[in-house]
């Protein structure tokens, strides 16, 4: 394997010191342009990049933004929200040089990862993602003097950048939706407790439910996960009062839920109209297409990402808020069945 060139190996052949490159590739004043011209040719020629960690050495950076997550593995390569997330940072990213570290760690290690992350001087900053009930995170982050950015923070947090979108209007939005259609028996499959999105989009369903005039409706888990979702509409469907609608929260048990109902012998929205929530780019070609709240997570991303740079950079921490999220209407809601039978 061919030796990966030096910057001593560019100072060689520039006929400069090694000093005198790194003020040339900082861009600090002082050298004269042939000089320059001369060192920027010779790293053009023997194709040196900086290593990660001498850049960290003279700025003082590790050129690395974090994100811890909690979930299985195999969820978040499920999930089809991480990935567009994670492609906006990318995007904002990738134009100053910067890497995204994903760590995926199991609970009991959540906060070591953050400490381990912070000792190595692996990151200078982190995002926080699925906020939760009493969510230690925060505390730990202002302990360790690490940036961070929470995604999804209604009112903000102490010492942190927030990006928020408001997902309780949608939800709202997708009941009254259903209930002008004539849907008055409405199940909710919701996602983990211990999440604070999970809980507000649960009680915006329950509140628009209330302000319709209707009793608060039957919530099963979903867990956010398609084996959630198929497992909750299995035994909604199952019910002597089966409902003739179910709202998801997220659209990964939504189009799991969607595929259980037609092997039952449902037609949908004919039998049992469905909503989910995030738009990803499945549910635009699910038979039939799927109604769902549009967040984008493309653009939360490359917010956050925005949000957490000014962070780093200046101290400042940022509250963005986002559009609301939009519904989205298509062909898995219908009119209330006159008549509800099982298959």
């Amino acid at each position: 394997m061919a030796r990966r060139p030096t910057i001593a190996d560019v100072a060689a052949l520039a006929g400069v010191s090694r000093a005198t490159v790194s003020f040339v590739l900082n861009d600090r004043p002082g050298v004269a342009a042939a000089t320059q011209q001369r060192v920027r040719a010779a790293v053009e020629k023997l194709g040196w990049t900086p290593s990660r960690s001498a850049r960290a050495l003279s700025t003082g950076r590790a050129r690395a933004v974090g994100l811890v997550l909690t979930r299985e593995p195999d969820l978040i390569g499920n999930d089809p929200f991480f990935p567009a997330f994670m492609a906006g940072i990318e995007s904002v990213i990738a134009d100053s040089g910067d890497g995204l570290m994903l760590h995926v760690s199991r609970p009991e290690r959540e906060m070591d990862t953050y400490r381990r992350l912070v000792n190595d001087q692996r990151v200078d900053g982190v995002f926080l993602t699925d906020l939760r009930v009493d969510d230690p995170r925060p505390a730990l982050l202002r302990e360790l003097g690490l940036p961070g950015v929470a995604v999804g923070a209604d009112g903000g947090i102490e010492g942190l950048a927030t990006v928020n979108l408001d997902d309780r209007p949608v939800v709202a939005g997708a009941i009254r939706h259903l209930v002008e259609l004539g849907h008055r028996h409405i199940a909710y499959v919701a996602g983990p407790d211990e999440y604070l999105h999970a809980q507000r989009r649960l009680r915006a369903c329950q509140d628009a439910l209330a302000e319709a005039g209707l009793p608060p409706c039957p919530v099963l888990p979903g867990g956010f996960t398609a084996e959630g979702g198929a497992l909750a509409t299995q035994a909604l469907i199952a019910r002597a009062d089966r409902p003739t609608a179910i709202v998801y929260a997220n659209d990964l048990s939504a189009t799991a839920g969607m595929a259980v109902a037609q092997e039952a012998g449902l037609r949908l929205p004919e039998d049992l109209s469905v909503v989910g929530f995030d738009d990803v780019p499945l549910a635009s070609w699910t038979r039939p297409s799927l109604t769902t709240g549009r967040a984008d997570a493309a653009r939360w991303g490359r917010a956050a990402a925005l949000a957490l740079i000014e962070t780093i950079e200046t101290g400042a921490t940022p509250y963005v808020e986002l559009d609301p999220a939009a519904l989205m209407l298509r062909d898995s809601t219908g009119p209330a069945p006159t008549a509800r039978a099982h298959p």
